[in-house]
């Protein structure tokens, strides 16, 4: 692939969704979809997965690229699936997950014998819940057979939900509401 090729299918990707293009010829059409694909694909907005079908007829070009410049806007910004590292792997993070379903599904029944406490039990769960939701996110960030369009998707809600410097710092809460333990147990 020549540079000309992927300058051409950078700017054919970030150009604004929405346009009707016009299928190349059948000459351009083998240096092109790859030069287009392996640029998406760096990109972080085309999972090499996807290149079987994403890019693959000619005659599928205007909606296929159209595909793509809509990702190209909706990624941009988003952490990149390298970020993801920061984290734990996917293995501890499902542990993790399934303490906090047991610590939801304790909370449940406690609430339900102690129901003078109803209203401390139920900030517990809307806590547990908050922080389930958060791991989840993680959990999908490293999913390795996820499309990384998934995974970028999951990073940039951690990140909303975590805030900026603690996704940078790998700051993550932990998987339950550890400061209820004393009120609720």
């Amino acid at each position: 692939m020549s540079g000309n090729e992927l300058l051409v299918a950078f700017m054919l990707l970030t150009t604004p969704p929405g346009l009707v293009e016009a299928p190349p010829s059948a000459e351009a059409w083998p240096a092109l979809s790859k030069s287009i694909q392996k640029t998406a694909i760096d990109l972080e907005i085309l999972d090499v997965r996807e290149s079987a079908y994403l890019l693959a007829k000619r005659e599928e070009f205007s909606d296929d690229i159209n595909i793509l410049r809509r990702r190209y806007r909706e990624f941009d910004g988003a952490p990149r699936v390298l970020d993801s590292m920061r984290f734990p792997e996917r293995n501890t993070v499902t542990e993790l997950i399934q303490f906090n379903r047991g610590y939801r599904k304790h909370l449940v029944e406690k609430q339900s014998l102690e129901r003078d406490r109803t209203e401390q039990y139920d900030t517990a769960l809307m806590e547990t819940d908050r922080l389930y939701k958060v791991w989840d996110c993680v959990r999908d960030a490293r999913c390795d057979f996820y499309y990384v369009t998934v995974r970028r998707a999951a990073l940039r809600k951690l990140k909303e939900t975590i805030g900026e410097e603690a996704f940078i710092l790998g700051q993550l809460p932990p998987n339950v509401p550890t400061w209820r333990y004393n009120e609720v147990r």
